[in-house]
């Protein structure tokens, strides 16, 4: 193993930032959203709006998708216990975190592509993050310019797939830095391309290859094609994808797309140890599932860890991260520790922050709200999750998040690594 670096003080040590400005008020719901009550209907809207190649690609996940239906089944083997006559009049979703204050316990998960299923859709993301005051991060395999989305979204965090040598990653850490990026995300779950055969039986692939099957999809789905793809084209020109290097990569339609995405399975932690010499900002990995990856990673200068098996798109039969959370809250108490893969619901949140997560993202369902409704869809989508927490925190009798602890929660399956915590009847 090689020696860890010293860690330098990260950006948000150095200053605490001011809190966000309150959100604006609540645009008009667009008449695709309306009717949507929970995240779940925003993908049963998107399946139909979308091109089955494209709906495809946010959905699936690899190979049997085991690991995509484990995520729920971790949630769903979690019980809750409320307390009663607690005074729940006022209640309090904020929280601190990286020296910022943000408005509720959950955040917008890194999704590539985002800009091919909805119109302009790093930008929506990202902006409706920023107005609802709760951490957003930027996909590295996006196709709008990073520094076009940061002049309208200055708090974003980027999550950076690493390219092929030290050169290259210094010249992104470079590119990111100039850009006002204060949060880098490094995501350490992909040394080799995954197996996605959903996506192939979709028509799906990457580069996008014409075909008359793909033609048709795009007819056969007008509001998809004119609002978004030709939309894009008409105004923006072909795709490209912007934030893989220093430079700008392949246009979505080359045949080269693929030398955009080269194999990593040469990184290992002396790469991470050479980017916290290099990045001045806060430092986070996303990817861990085990604890001594967890210790590791801090020993190496993270400042933070997200728990994930990349929404079940990687490693087919990965663990659920929810099951794994418990333990590496206990290997790395130093650190904060968040958690993505499977939320869905207001009580998903409750039960991982029981657990000991700080702050969860959330992937698929604001890809969705974006593709149906814009930047007003994905506000809704933000609201939606954050009523439902503190709807559910009044039912359980919790007035602050500090409230939420493993009391909170009572196994109904097999937990390996459950708090000892926990002993309640």
């Amino acid at each position: 193993m090689t020696s860890p670096p010293q860690r330098p003080l990260s950006a948000a040590r150095q200053s605490a930032s001011p809190p966000l400005a309150a959100a604006p008020a609540a645009r008009p719901l667009p008449r695709a959203c309306r009717g949507v009550l929970s995240l779940d209907d925003f993908e049963r809207r998107a399946r139909r709006h979308l091109p089955r190649p494209i709906h495809a690609y946010v959905s699936g996940g690899v190979e049997d998708n085991h690991a995509r239906a484990e995520n729920r089944r971790a949630f769903a083997d979690l019980a809750l216990r409320p307390r009663v006559l607690t005074g729940v009049a006022r209640r309090d979703l904020g929280f601190e975190l990286f020296g910022r204050r943000y408005s509720a316990p959950i955040g917008l998960a890194p999704m590539g592509i985002a800009a091919l299923s909805a119109y302009r859709g790093d930008l929506v993301l990202a902006q409706a993050g920023d107005e609802a005051s709760v951490p957003a991060i930027m996909s590295g395999s996006s196709l709008i310019r990073l520094e076009d989305v940061m002049r309208i979204a200055p708090h974003t965090w980027f999550q950076a797939y690493l390219p092929g040598d030290l050169a290259q990653i210094d010249a992104l850490l470079a590119r990111v830095e100039a850009a006002g990026v204060r949060t880098l995300v490094i995501t350490v779950d992909t040394p080799v391309a995954a197996n996605r055969e959903n996506n192939v039986r979709a028509g799906f692939s990457t580069p996008l290859r014409p075909s008359l099957a793909l033609a048709w999809q795009g007819l056969s789905h007008p509001r998809w094609l004119f609002g978004t793809f030709l939309k894009t084209l008409l105004r923006h020109g072909m795709p490209h994808f912007e934030n893989n290097h220093a430079h700008r990569g392949t246009p979505i339609l080359s045949p080269s797309v693929l030398r955009d995405f080269p194999d990593r399975a040469h990184l290992d932690w002396t790469h991470q140890a050479a980017i916290r010499r290099r990045w001045p900002g806060t430092l986070v990995i996303k990817g861990i599932l085990t604890p001594e990856d967890a210790a590791i990673a801090r020993d190496h200068g993270a400042d933070g860890l997200i728990v994930s098996n990349h929404g079940g798109r990687q490693l087919d039969g990965a663990v659920a991260p929810l099951r794994v959370l418990p333990g590496i809250v206990r290997a790395v108490p130093d650190l904060p520790v968040m958690l993505d893969s499977g939320v869905r619901r207001g009580t998903d949140a409750i039960k991982a922050l029981a657990l000991g997560a700080r702050c969860v993202f959330v992937g698929r369902p604001f890809n969705y709200a974006a593709a149906i409704g814009g930047l007003a869809g994905v506000a809704h989508a933000i609201a939606l999750l954050r009523e439902e927490i503190s709807h559910d925190m009044a039912m359980l009798g919790l007035a602050r998040l500090a409230d939420i602890t493993p009391a909170c929660v009572r196994h109904t399956a097999a937990w390996d690594e459950f708090p000892s915590t926990q002993t309640h009847a």
